[in-house]
């Protein structure tokens, strides 16, 4: 590789939100970028967006100069907003910057593998030939592929880094395949010294099928035990795992050789429609399926309901409105998803509805307009296209889309998607406009709808797992210029499901960004974050760490060990020493007959803001079940000051600060932090538990001298205790992971 840069490369140098450059070194943008820029529909702002963003994901692996020592990134997006383009841009990125072999495993099923491997590299190319790569799809170790490989990897350094090819492998996300490829590299590496083969390896959907599903059984799945040998392969090599759920990658084992280092967050294009704006924005894109509706044991459907009646009536007045305007002749389409159960009866009976209530309305429309039963159904499509009036400003006049609507009836495709019949059946995008997409599991993930607008969703949240459910939700994605004819049809349960998983995605990425912009390796993050209560972060048979869940609501967090580590007690009672030499303190109302001990001091209206940066979040607590809960109860105080960023709190020194005494006991722990109430008279003293603010944050400090179990001998001197009383206000679910 040249040292210099030639006259159309360019520099950019990524700084991190907080203004300073957090790489481990700087690509070069050159010309396969620059032409993948230039090829790609995109507004100058989203180029220059995801250029910086690649080069960032870049900077964080290894640099092709550098001796062996591979590198794990986690690239984390949102569901359908663009991942594919950015692995794309990043490889691009890869080879102008000297990387010589490029592996992108994608795809569990050949239509995904089809699917992310034909867009690749038509992108990579541009869509012309471009000899400066060698594509290879699921390579065998047949020897003119295993020629053309070896061929190209070995650079002669002699010549200009522009006259060298790099081998771009999509590898099916298989152990068959993974098994072919390795024959490959275990063959290659006796002719090539791969030490010197800077290489890239991109796992598309990094959190399905690659972890350890047998982790818990101390043993190693197939495809994990693959990809495992896959990197012992390549001594020089980095693996950057991409997501839009990042759960699993996130809690596996720090130790696990997938854990990933580092994480960077991608950022959606201006026209990207999520989880924020369904589930935040506007309410009126979202219907609710009536229990009625939903299909069970204790409810089976016999006939279509009526609410699946509405979907296709709100979708077919918007097909209609895309053959009335001549979009069915473009590069466009309008689609629908049904998504019932996983299972294929259940889709056969979607399926027969669908067609069935098709041909059904194609007779009824093609009726003389003073047939009864043509009228009814034409006043029920007028209440369909009421309803997208609500969000249409600028939709034509029933008047003139009503004579379009059995054209746009009869020319929809219906589409079974599994693979009951074997290999699962694709719609014809390019053939045909309108189509109905009817499947469960094979729509979970990766699979690409063109033009959704409406989805139809008769399920419940299944197992519960976080990642799983949001990957379900196809109908995210680039959908601005025609959001308004979208709905989605879910029961009641899954939309309050989906609509908390937005605060639960939006705290993962604002806490990874914080990290990522102090610099510190991603192995540092507390894995703490918020969770609805009904669901699993993950499938649990590919996490050896069990998590602690809890929220604190009219509730004291109050700790058992304080006194765990010498180190902490001594570097808490600097923190707390200095932040009482802040703040005023006053003396406590109360009863006359309190005793010396029962007399506290306090201070109010305190900056909450303030107190949290100064006091909470660096207060030590280092016995796990102390840090798991106060690491929660921070957590929930985070997330009221992201509201409130002008909340105060009230802080009790208690007893003035003087030293009280707790036993512990036989298992090193404090029964009882807090002093209970006067056992003959409560109203001379309620107890600790009652000495707190009417409203917002209680904070405690407590000065403790820790006495050995069984005896008075004093074990720890002048210890301080925190303990929170968070009010109902700002409760919040949350999971905390052991490290």
């Amino acid at each position: 590789m040249t040292d210099q840069p030639t006259h159309d490369t360019e520099y950019i140098e990524f700084l991190s939100s907080n203004g300073t450059f957090n790489g481990l070194w700087q690509p070069v943008v050159g010309n396969e970028t620059l032409e993948l820029l230039a090829y790609l529909k995109l507004k100058q702002e989203e180029k220059e967006r995801l250029q910086a963003e690649s080069v960032a994901v870049l900077s964080k692996c290894l640099p092709p100069k550098n001796p062996p020592n591979p590198e794990t990134g986690l690239v984390i997006g949102y569901v359908q907003s663009g991942k594919t383009m950015s692995f794309t841009t990043v490889a691009t990125l890869a080879k102008d910057n000297g990387y010589r072999l490029i592996i992108v495993i994608t795809g569990v099923t050949t239509n995904l593998f089809d699917q992310s491997k034909d867009r690749l590299e038509r992108d990579v190319t541009q869509g012309t030939v471009n000899r400066r790569w060698r594509f290879y799809q699921n390579p065998r170790p047949r020897n003119e592929e295993f020629e053309g490989i070896a061929t190209a990897v070995d650079w002669d350094m002699t010549l200009p880094i522009n006259s060298h090819k790099t081998v771009l492998i999509t590898l099916m996300k298989n152990a068959r395949h993974l098994e072919s490829l390795l024959q490959i590299l275990q063959n290659l590496s006796h002719r090539v010294d791969l030490r010197t083969v800077p290489s890239l390896i991109i796992d598309d959907e990094a959190d399905q099928a690659s972890l350890n599903n047998l982790v818990r059984r101390g043993s190693k799945s197939s495809i994990y035990a693959r990809i495992l040998a896959l990197r012992d392969a390549l001594p020089h090599h980095s693996f950057l795992q991409y997501t839009a759920t990042p759960q699993a990658s996130l809690l596996i084992s720090l130790i696990d050789v997938l854990s990933p280092n580092f994480a960077e967050l991608l950022s959606p294009g201006i026209s990207y429609t999520g989880g924020k704006t369904f589930f935040e924005k506007d309410f009126r894109l979202v219907k609710t399926i009536p229990l009625r509706d939903m299909p069970t044991k204790q409810n089976p459907l016999l006939t279509p309901p009526d609410s699946l009646l509405e979907a296709l009536r709100i979708y077919f007045i918007g097909a209609a409105v895309g053959y009335l305007g001549g979009s069915h002749e473009r590069d466009s389409n309008r689609s629908m998803m049904v998504h019932p159960s996983k299972n294929t009866d259940e889709h056969g009976n979607y399926v027969q509805w669908v067609r069935q209530i098709k041909q059904h309305w194609e007779q009824l429309l093609n009726a003389p307009n003073h047939d009864r039963d043509k009228q009814d159904l034409l006043e029920d499509f007028l209440l369909a296209y009421q309803e997208l009036q609500q969000t249409v400003d600028d939709i034509p006049p029933f008047s003139g889309i009503s004579p379009t609507l059995r054209q746009a009836i009869k020319e929809t495709q219906v589409t079974e998607a599994n693979a009951k019949g074997g290999k699962t059946p694709q719609p014809n995008w390019k053939q045909d406009y309108s189509h109905i997409v009817v499947g469960g599991e094979v729509l979970n993930r990766g699979y690409t709808i063109q033009g959704l607008t409406v989805t139809y969703m008769p399920r419940g949240k299944g197992v519960g797992n976080a990642d799983t459910l949001q990957q379900r939700a196809r109908w995210f994605g680039y959908k601005a210029e025609y959001l308004g004819y979208c709905r989605v049809y879910l029961d009641s349960d899954t939309f309050d499901i989906y609509k908390s998983y937005v605060e639960h995605e939006e705290n993962i990425r604002t806490q990874l960004s914080r990290h990522r912009d102090e610099g510190k390796p991603l192995k540092e993050w507390k894995r703490a974050f918020f969770l609805d209560p009904s669901l699993r972060p993950t499938r649990q048979n590919v996490l050896d760490k069990e998590y602690v869940r809890g929220n604190y609501s009219n509730k004291w967090f109050t700790p058992v060990a304080p006194h765990d580590s010498p180190e902490s007690i001594a570097f808490n009672q600097v923190l707390v020493n200095e932040f009482l030499g802040q703040i005023d303190l006053y003396p406590e109302k109360g009863h006359e007959k309190r005793t010396e001990i029962q007399r506290h001091s306090y201070s109010s209206r305190i900056s909450l803001q303030w107190v949290y940066e100064t006091l909470l979040i660096q207060f030590q607590y280092t016995r796990p079940k102390d840090s798991y809960a106060f690491t929660g109860a921070l957590l929930q105080i985070e997330r009221q000051l992201e509201k409130y960023p002008d909340a105060t709190c009230t802080v009790y020194l208690i007893s003035r600060g003087k030293p009280r005494e707790r036993s512990i006991s036989k298992d090193d722990e404090i029964p009882q932090l807090f002093q209970g109430a006067n056992p003959s008279n409560t109203k001379v003293y309620a107890g600790d538990g009652k000495i707190r603010a009417t409203s917002g944050l209680t904070i405690q400090i407590h000065i403790l001298n820790i006495l050995e179990h069984g005896t008075k001998q004093v074990i720890a001197k002048e210890v301080p205790a925190l303990a929170l009383y968070i009010p109902k206000d700002m409760e919040a679910n949350w999971i905390v992971q052991e490290k």
